[in-house]
């Protein structure tokens, strides 16, 4: 059984394989012609984190390719109550056909998919954003910039840049990650990153200095600064952050024809200026509508490889 965690359980060959699947999915949309690729499906999902995408594009999704999103929010399950996670894993994935899991802890995920009878899909975990590097990548490829990329991540070391870890890492491009002191990436994640790159040749650069990492990069992109469960640190952050705010005088030192992404939401004048957001608009929600095709991409793709 294949479940879909994170990327670093996944080749290069198996994650552009996805991508391809993803570009003609959405092609089939854009015409009109939605194949039931997963008629009478249900996909349950699971959401002990909220969210504007995540719910929207796989309800959207699993509806698109001929099947029911049955939307179960942590207050909707016996898991609110103290049910083990490995016995609702045990009762759902006997009713549902997949399931879809944002949630806080990675090893949420990874119980839940040990005792599960169907593919199971991180929505979001602490630790990983799987679902939305592949629509950043799909983008990359829509617009082109996925050939020699130099990608810079400015921010957080957070679920976002350990995605962006894996996903450079596996693919075999340049990551330059720079976030505050006290804000690097998790070690062991680093480290599992660094083994993949000696494999498929990929350059990761860590280190504290924004303008440093964007200078001649080809894609740019960041994070909030306080992300979901961190508001009681939002005054912290925002003075601990200062000087990596994604403004004009920062993408110049980018190629003049550098994408900027943000997986959103986006605080205008934190993270990223008005005048960034808006110059680049085109490219973020193009990167926000991918989540649906890329999604759709994931699911067939795992229906596929149920048995292998």
């Amino acid at each position: 059984m294949r479940h879909f965690l994170t990327l670093k359980d996944y080749s290069k060959e198996e994650i552009l394989e996805i991508i391809d699947l993803a570009i003609k999915i959405k092609k089939q949309a854009k015409k009109g012609k939605f194949k039931p690729y997963l008629e009478n499906q249900t996909l349950g999902m699971i959401f002990e984190k909220s969210s504007t995408r995540t719910r929207v594009s796989f309800e959207v999704g699993i509806h698109q390719l001929g099947g029911k999103g049955l939307f179960l929010s942590s207050n909707d399950l016996q898991l609110g109550r103290g049910e083990p996670m490995k016995d609702t894993a045990r009762v759902i994935s006997r009713m549902v056909d997949m399931v879809m899991i944002r949630t806080f802890a990675q090893s949420t995920l990874e119980e839940f998919a040990a005792y599960s009878r169907v593919p199971v899909i991180s929505g979001l975990s602490d630790s990983y954003h799987p679902v939305q590097l592949m629509a950043d990548y799909l983008t990359m490829v829509e617009y082109k910039k996925d050939q020699n990329p130099i990608v810079a991540y400015v921010g957080d070391g957070n679920n976002m840049t350990h995605s962006w870890l894996m996903m450079a890492s596996k693919l075999g491009f340049e990551l330059r990650v720079a976030t505050p002191k006290g804000y690097e990436v998790d070690a062991t994640i680093l480290e599992e990153a660094l083994a993949f790159a000696k494999e498929s040749g990929a350059v990761i650069k860590i280190g504290n200095d924004p303008k440093e990492a964007i200078a001649g990069a080809t894609v740019v992109t960041t994070d909030t600064w306080v992300s979901m469960g961190q508001e009681a640190e939002k005054a912290k952050r925002i003075a601990d952050f200062q000087g990596f705010m994604v403004d004009d005088a920062m993408m110049d030192l980018a190629q003049d024809d550098a994408m900027f992404l943000h997986c959103l939401p986006a605080y205008r004048d934190y993270e990223v200026s008005e005048s960034v957001f808006e110059a680049h608009a085109d490219e973020i929600f193009d990167e926000a509508e991918n989540r649906l095709h890329a999604q759709k991409a994931v699911m067939v793709w795992l229906d596929r490889h149920r048995n292998s």
